[in-house]
């Protein structure tokens, strides 16, 4: 009787314990802000000349690179971000 009841507590233990690393890891995964434009070009700017190489960037932004550099001198300046469309949201599952 004593090895049941042991039994059942450890497998509540690890049953709670799973629980709440599934509840910590969906709750890091919220959604954020995307960045603001001064933002992008601290974080994406690497040779700080206030606008950015195509090898500066990634993801839909450099997708979306010839598009967005409307002077097409192969920048993009704060300018061009901030008249640049908004990229569209994942599909939601």
């Amino acid at each position: 009787m004593k090895r049941n009841t042991l039994k059942t507590g450890l497998l509540f233990a690890m049953l709670v314990a799973f629980g709440t690393v599934t509840v910590s890891a969906q709750s890091k995964g919220e959604r954020k802000e995307p960045p603001t434009i001064t933002e992008l070009l601290k974080e994406l700017d690497k040779d700080e000349d206030g606008q950015l190489s195509k090898d500066e960037v990634k993801g839909p932004l450099k997708n979306d690179f010839d598009k967005i550099d409307t002077d097409e001198d192969g920048f993009l300046t704060k300018e061009e971000l901030e008249k640049a469309p908004k990229p569209k949201g994942r599909p939601r599952n």
